[in-house]
């Protein structure tokens, strides 16, 4: 029997608005732990036994998870609550209501605003290089659960390279500008955003996000140098995670920056004015932000993650 006017409310309807795991998908699906970009992380609602009285409460359960969902995503749903004796009228929208939250908590709750960011680490390299700086941070969820849902609830990690040190030649000219050039990186659910302009983007993997990674780096973003002379220097920025998304706890960020261009040689002379290192890079600099889902609008508590961590710090 469908879900229409006039009909009786059976049980395993409302147990399929609850926990349906197949499209149309039920409340604990999209808003319990659910499976990879479906899952808030919060708590599932019960179903009721066969055959089982659906009451005024078991309904104020539904209607008030959803509300909280809808806050938080920002959605517009219908849903509505109901007291006991109430006849139970049909909610026509509730199917859609559900759909509509489901798609967004998918999405990675893109409309969500309750957010607040902590700082997730920074390193630095311990000296200038010429050749290659390498720097990987990690930062770990209690679980895949929490790290889904750090995703699914419009979370992001924010990674916001820069120099270290006065900048006294044109190498350290070079990569204080691409660092600039990159602005913020934020990587997303599903894609990930540039907040900096200029330099040349080699490489922009702007629909890319963490359901598109997986063990192997994935590059984000690298921008070469437009300064004359220095065209083959360059920073890219590299993803990866732990296991598939569908297990993973950990996600590594990992900045490489390169100098192959040429050394500049000077002669004897007057060396008024030269700087001390024309050929030493900057000391690189790889700061990290998790922008974190509050329950400032609906969800139970803030989804966060665990612990953070230098993996590599290498500069030559």
């Amino acid at each position: 029997m469908a879900y229409t006017a006039g009909d009786t409310i059976l049980d395993d309807e409302y147990n399929a608005f609850v926990g349906s795991s197949s499209d149309p998908y039920g409340y604990n699906h999209f808003a319990g732990t659910g499976a990879l970009n479906y899952g808030l992380n919060q708590t599932s609602i019960a179903t009721v036994s066969a055959g089982g009285t659906i009451n005024a409460s078991s309904w104020n359960s539904l209607f008030t998870g959803l509300d909280n969902i809808a806050n938080h995503t920002n959605t517009s749903i219908t849903a509505s609550s109901v007291s006991a004796g109430d006849t139970v009228a049909i909610r026509s929208a509730l199917i859609s209501d559900l759909a509509n939250l489901a798609a967004a908590v998918a999405a990675g709750s893109p409309n969500a605003t309750a957010f607040t960011d902590r700082a997730a680490g920074s390193s630095t390299n311990g000296n200038t290089w010429n050749s290659t700086s390498t720097i990987t941070r990690s930062i770990t969820f209690a679980d895949n659960a929490t790290m889904r849902a750090f995703f699914n609830a419009g979370g992001s990690i924010k990674i916001d390279p820069a120099t270290s040190g006065s900048v006294d030649g044109d190498k350290d000219t070079v990569f204080e500008q691409l660092t600039a050039a990159v602005g913020i990186l934020e990587f997303k659910a599903h894609a990930t955003t540039r907040s900096g302009t200029g330099e040349t983007q080699t490489s922009f993997a702007s629909g890319t996000g963490f359901y598109d990674i997986s063990t192997s780096d994935v590059s984000l973003l690298k921008l070469t140098s437009d300064n004359a002379g220095y065209t083959s220097d360059y920073i890219e920025i590299f993803a990866s995670l732990d296991a598939a998304p569908s297990s993973a706890t950990v996600i590594n960020i990992k900045m490489v920056s390169s100098d192959p261009a040429a050394d500049d040689t000077y002669t004897a002379g007057n060396t008024s004015g030269v700087p001390t290192n024309p050929n030493e890079c900057p000391a690189m600099v790889l700061a990290l932000t998790a922008k974190e889902p509050t329950s400032a609008q609906g969800l139970a508590a803030a989804i966060q993650y665990l612990s953070i961590n230098e993996e590599v710090n290498s500069a030559s």
